[in-house]
């Protein structure tokens, strides 16, 4: 079978499981991990004959994605900021939004020294491991509830080759963070049961759902939570900076203020919704 065969074949395969251009996009993804090929390449080899192992290769692929698998965990990685990150099923997969919160970060800390770092809810590391690579002269410090997750941001700090401190805890059962901080950043659960409908089956049936959901009746909880705990472990003009469910930004801002924070600034993502905080004591 010839690569544009099989291409074919793999394109009935998920047709009215994905839009079209989607199917593309993850043939070229297969297309790059299992043959080293760019789009250029698929073109230019599209008549050559596609090896047995090959073949298998992308047939457990298919399987994966017919069962709404996301790409990332098929192959185990994916990128953040410019960097390579591992992923699995104990891990968020990163968003394009959460890199906007770090670039943020970044922005207002470019000539950041000596400064100490606490990410809550680190999952794969994304964001610590993002701001240990761009700012090599600050002190950065990971929580996560999951050993599991925290294993892969192990593995992903390594990757990157930066050092961050990685600690097991549950922020809704802490009653201290480790020390004082400059910055506090959390991208924590805050995606409603009630907006599950509006979730694709990537994600309802393989991201992990303590990472993603909280209760309809109480849904800025975590949120809260660190707010409570930075009160007492912000160092002096501290930052604290949240990812935050585009639904609730004023309900976000109201419990700020009723915490004692002040400075509340908010941001739209790149598509206009209202997505991350940042504020001060």
């Amino acid at each position: 079978m010839t690569l544009k065969e099989f291409q074919t074949y793999f394109t009935s395969e998920l047709a009215g499981e994905y839009p079209p251009e989607e199917i593309k996009s993850f043939f070229w993804i297969l297309s790059e991990a299992f043959l080293k090929y760019s789009r250029l390449d698929l073109s230019l080899n599209a008549a050559s004959p596609i090896s047995e192992e090959k073949q298998q290769l992308f047939q457990g692929a298919l399987e994966r994605l017919k069962c709404f698998e996301p790409i990332q965990y098929i192959l185990g990685q994916t990128e953040f900021f410019g960097l390579p990150f591992r992923v699995n099923e104990h891990t968020l997969i990163p968003r394009p939004e959460t890199e906007e919160l770090v670039s943020w970060m970044i922005s207002d800390h470019k000539d950041a020294e000596n400064m100490r770092v606490l990410d809550i809810g680190t999952g794969s590391g994304c964001i610590a491991i993002s701001l240990a690579k761009e700012l090599p002269h600050i002190s950065v410090t990971a929580v996560d509830i999951s050993e599991e997750a925290l294993n892969v941001a192990k593995r992903n700090a390594l990757l990157n080759g930066v050092e961050v401190d990685f600690l097991q805890q549950d922020i809704l059962t802490a009653s201290k963070l480790p020390e004082a901080y400059d910055i506090i950043v959390s991208n924590p659960p805050y995606v409603r049961q009630l907006e599950k409908v509006q979730m694709h089956n990537n994600v309802l049936l393989h991201e992990p759902e303590t990472a993603l959901y909280v209760s309809d009746a109480d849904p800025l909880l975590f949120y809260r939570a660190i707010a409570q705990l930075a009160r007492t472990h912000l160092r002096k003009q501290g930052k604290l900076y949240f990812e935050i469910n585009t639904y609730l930004s004023k309900e976000m801002r109201q419990m700020l203020i009723a915490e004692g924070y002040k400075t509340i600034e908010i941001r739209k993502d790149m598509f206009g919704k209202d997505r991350m905080i940042k504020c001060s004591l």
